[in-house]
């Protein structure tokens, strides 16, 4: 089919605003283009700020042409944008990440997706997704709302956080007190409650989890906590 250069002038007129052409041919002659486009969800733009704020590298990985690929990205605030990439090749980027060292997390909702959700280290798929993208990610985000994924890593590591910070009173209480214990010097009654003490702490520090969503800029203010469904 031959394209005239007005035709494809018009392709890239459309391109450039983030459609994707197609070209009606009747038998050899070009009659007429469709652009077509993805609504961007209304979060998206926030939820890449906030990937930001969490000092996360955002890359917008898409089997789509290069134009409208960039023209999607500079809407949402991404900077960095690989465009015609096919499942295979999404899911090989992924693993060169991975093998120079690199922790990835990858969001997507399609068949394209299945492959990269499965290799990265953290794959979460929107709930209105495919089957395949559901199947193959770990983290399911049953809401609409992108700013949730932000709001899960930053839970995850508020969570490893207390995790850490549980071990260290444990163990320091233990390395500290059974010396002491041990020479006579701490009376058992004394060891009892302390060691009551210190267990109520670390439940005390872990409950404190359920209550962090509250207040943070990327929930919407009718959310009080991730959605998010993980699977095991």
């Amino acid at each position: 089919v031959v394209i005239p250069d007005q035709v494809r002038t018009q392709c890239q007129r459309l391109e450039s605003t983030g459609q994707t052409v197609v070209v009606v041919a009747v038998g050899r002659a070009a009659v007429g283009i469709l652009g077509l486009a993805d609504t961007i969800r209304p979060s998206a733009r926030q939820a890449v700020a906030d990937f930001k704020t969490l000092g996360l590298r955002c890359v917008l990985l898409t089997g789509d042409n290069e134009p409208t690929a960039k023209a999607v990205a500079a809407e949402v605030g991404i900077d960095e944008v690989i465009a015609n990439a096919l499942p295979a090749q999404k899911s090989a980027l992924i693993q060169g990440l991975r093998d120079a060292g690199r922790s990835v997390a990858m969001v997507g909702d399609g068949i394209n997706d299945a492959p990269a959700l499965a290799t990265a280290d953290l794959g979460l798929a929107v709930g209105s997704g495919t089957d395949a993208a559901l199947h193959a990610a770990a983290v399911i985000i049953m809401r609409e709302d992108l700013r949730v994924v932000g709001a899960a890593i930053a839970l995850s590591r508020k969570t490893i956080q207390t995790i850490r910070g549980n071990l260290v009173w444990a163990f320091g209480y233990n390395l500290a007190a059974i010396p002491i214990a041990a020479v006579g010097l701490l009376n058992p009654l004394v060891s009892g409650a302390a060691m009551a003490i210190s267990s109520a702490f670390v439940v005390w520090n872990s409950l404190r989890l359920r209550n962090f969503p509250r207040g943070r800029r990327w929930f919407l203010p009718r959310v009080e906590r991730p959605a998010a469904v993980v699977r095991r």
